[in-house]
């Protein structure tokens, strides 16, 4: 069980203590609410059949981070998404609780390669939505992206933090 799923079957909520701006090594940013702002900004490309598609995706790595994810946001551009990361390598499960804008969940092993693909995840929803397998990353992007560039399971994501790049 993920540290998330863990955490959400126990009630237990994560003290949001430690956020970044969109820029590496910034202050922690938070609203009046707690919530977390944007977070540092990284390229990442997926190796297509129809083509190399790109993103700036905001890099969720700490606890607080992974556990905020997209909640509580109204918009993301086309081309942006949120790359989450798991070290060590571990099966997943997510949620789409408190967020706003319908996503697709692509989960990443270790080797770069696309595991599986949650499709338009509804939001508000509390339902789990698992990882097959063991991954170190998670992106998520604007509901219907996947589809829409021919993303599909067994394609390559280039991005640092996986083995084969």
């Amino acid at each position: 069980m993920s540290l998330i799923a863990a955490l959400r079957a126990s009630g237990v909520a994560l003290l949001l203590t430690m956020a970044a701006c969109a820029q590496p090594n910034a202050p922690a940013s938070q609203d009046t609410a707690g919530h977390l702002g944007p977070l540092p900004m990284e390229d990442l490309s997926v190796e297509t059949q129809s083509g190399v598609q790109r993103f700036h995706v905001e890099i969720a790595d700490n606890d607080a981070e992974r556990e905020q994810g997209l909640m509580y946001r109204r918009s993301m551009a086309a081309d942006h998404g949120m790359l989450f990361i798991f070290d060590p390598p571990s099966p997943q499960s997510f949620w789409m609780h408190n967020t706003f804008l319908p996503l697709d969940l692509i989960f990443i092993g270790a080797d770069g390669r696309i595991v599986n693909i949650a499709a338009n995840a509804t939001p508000f929803s509390d339902d789990n939505i698992p990882s097959a397998g063991p991954v170190s990353g998670v992106l998520e992007l604007n509901a219907g992206r996947a589809a829409a560039l021919g993303i599909l399971p067994g394609d390559r994501v280039r991005h640092r933090i996986f083995s084969a790049n």
